[in-house]
Formats: C-alpha cells, sequence, structure tokens
C-alpha cells in the first residue's frame, strides 16, 4: 500500500484535494490516454468523482471542504490507480466522449476514438445534410459510444452497432438507456460482416482492433487493463458469449499475413463495398498503422481525415474506391 497523502485529506477544499492528487500521479509511472492526457486533468477528474460533482463544477466549488467519506473515496481511487494502474474511467465507471458520458467498464475498451471528433463536425464536407443520412453502421462498435454519437449527429438514421463480443455488447446495451437510444440503435453480435449480410448502410464508422504483436508487448500496464479483443489485431476468436471464456487459440488452417497490425482491416476492406450504398462512405480508424496501411493498399484511393491526435489517423473510403 502507498504511505498516506502528505497532508491528511480531512478538511481539504476541493483545490487542495486536486493539487495533492495532481502531485502523487505526477510521482508514479503511470501513462495516460483513457480520457485524460496529463496528471492536473486526471487529478480534476479523480476528485470529482470522489466528491460527486461534474468536473465543470470543480472551479466553482473549490473552496468547498471535502468530508471525511470524500476523502476516503479519493485515497480508494488514488490507490488503484497508482498500485494497480487501473485507468480512472474504469474505476470511475464512466467515461467521456465528445461532451457525452458513457457507461465504462473492461468488458470493452475505453472509448477514445478520434473518429467522435469528426462526428461533432457532422462529418462535413463528406456529409452535406445530416438529415439526409438514412443508415448507419458502427463497426467493431465495443460500448456503442461511436453509434450513439452517430445516432445524435445524424437525426433521421437507423444505426446499427455490431460486435463480435457479447460482453461488450451488455455494455452498449446499458449506454443506449443512459442515451434513450434504444428504439433508434440496433445492437448486433457477430464477427465482422457475418452478421449484417445483406444489408447496406449510407455511412460505416469503424475502430477496429490495429495493434500488432510487438506493439502489444510494449503496451502500458493501463492498457492490458483492457480487453485484449478490442485492441489486438491478430486475434480472432469464435463468437465471445457471456457465459464462455475467450477462446484465443490460433486457427492453423488460416493462410499466414504478415503482422502488421492490419488483419481485421484487410477482412474490412474486402467486403466493405457490399455493405456500402451507392453513396456510401467508410470512416476506419487505422491508428499509427499509416505506413503499413499505404504499403498494404498502394493503389487505394484514401482520404485522410486529419484530427487532433494526427493527420494520418482516420481513413476515408468511398464506395466507388472499393471493389465494387
Amino acid at each position: 500500500m502507498l504511505p498516506p497523502l502528505s497532508e491528511p485529506l480531512a478538511g481539504l477544499t476541493i483545490a487542495e484535494a486536486v493539487a495533492e492528487v495532481r502531485q502523487r500521479l505526477e510521482a508514479a509511472p503511470l501513462a495516460y490516454g483513457h480520457g485524460c492526457s496529463n496528471a492536473h486533468d486526471e487529478a480534476v477528474w479523480l476528485v470529482a468523482v470522489a466528491a460527486g460533482i461534474s468536473v465543470d463544477r470543480i472551479d466553482p466549488e473549490s473552496d468547498a471542504a471535502l468530508d471525511p467519506i470524500e476523502c476516503d473515496q479519493i485515497n480508494t481511487l488514488l490507490q488503484a490507480r497508482i498500485t494497480e494502474r487501473v485507468p480512472l474511467a474504469y474505476l470511475a465507471g464512466e467515461a467521456w466522449l465528445a461532451g457525452r458520458r458513457f457507461y465504462c467498464d473492461p468488458r470493452a475498451l475505453v472509448p477514445r476514438s478520434p473518429i467522435a471528433e469528426l462526428l461533432e463536425g457532422g462529418l462535413a464536407p463528406w456529409v452535406d445534410d445530416p438529415e439526409a443520412v438514412g443508415s448507419v453502421l458502427d463497426l467493431c462498435c465495443g460500448s456503442a459510444s461511436l453509434g450513439i454519437l452517430a445516432a445524435q449527429t445524424f437525426p433521421n438514421a437507423a444505426v446499427t452497432a455490431a460486435d463480435i463480443s457479447a460482453h461488450a455488447l451488455a455494455l452498449a446495451a446499458d449506454n443506449l438507456v443512459l442515451h434513450q437510444l434504444e428504439d433508434r440503435v440496433r445492437l448486433v453480435h457477430g464477427d465482422l460482416w457475418a452478421p449484417l449480410e445483406g444489408q447496406r448502410f449510407d455511412l460505416i464508422l469503424c475502430n477496429p482492433p490495429y495493434v500488432d504483436a510487438e506493439a502489444m508487448a510494449q503496451l502500458p500496464l493501463e492498457w492490458q487493463h483492457e480487453p485484449t479483443l478490442g485492441l489486438a489485431a491478430r486475434l480472432r476468436p469464435r463468437l465471445e458469449t457471456p457465459d464462455a471464456q475467450q477462446d484465443c487459440s490460433d486457427d492453423s488452417t488460416a493462410e499466414p499475413t504478415p503482422d502488421d497490425g492490419l488483419d481485421c482491416i484487410r477482412a474490412i476492406l474486402a467486403q466493405a463495398a457490399e455493405h456500402l450504398s451507392d453513396r456510401g462512405v467508410l470512416i476506419l480508424e487505422i491508428g499509427h498503422q499509416a505506413r503499413a496501411f499505404e504499403t498494404t493498399f498502394p493503389r487505394l484511393p484514401v482520404v485522410w481525415l486529419p484530427v487532433a491526435a494526427g493527420e494520418q489517423m482516420i481513413a476515408l473510403l468511398e464506395r466507388s474506391a472499393l471493389r465494387p
């Protein structure tokens, strides 16, 4: 166990607690990237969770004193964050993306896709009229954060959210209830295109697993608390059921491919055209695999959509660019 905080928490104000927590986080070998990019922002979030207030109330209530129960909760969260390296989103049971709150736990990755940034802008200029979008697919949906954001961005769209993990879809169902979208977002269980035969969409959003084996071995401990199924490109288990463990055994009959992080992306691109409407587009998160992507698909006319995290992390592909 860590020693207690340098000052007794009882009687500290919210501002003092934030400063204290920030100091402890900065002194620990932590990695950020699950909702916060630095110790200060995470300290604010941690104290807000412990105090039961929203983050935007931290400054107005900075002089408020914390009670003993709130102080104990800060210590509990801080101990788990530092000693176990658990992402704060999992400890808090919530994550924020594009200003929306989502339930969050280890059944799915912490919501953080830069595609959300593009949805905030309505995908302009690629989408002229958000009200004209009739159908959207969130493929590899996890907790369905992108599908929910899409439903809110495109008010007339029927949204489908699909994933191989039944556990992730159970969490997604809770998020649909949270955002009152149970009637607009349909959840589908299956491996990539398998459960979507014959279905076409105006817009497909996809944040697939794209981490190669070398990168998986080097992931900070925080990422090791997330489901490997949502990260590792090469992991293709049988359908996961709530009552069964993941079967991660290799398929010895499968044709070997380079371990370049593109296993799922290859499978997605192979059939994407069959699931896009005539003027449909695919928005595909590539992450840090842009070089491998361009090497593997040198003739594919991809449009890179810049986001705050990088210039070549999100690829846009029109149906006409994919094989018919």
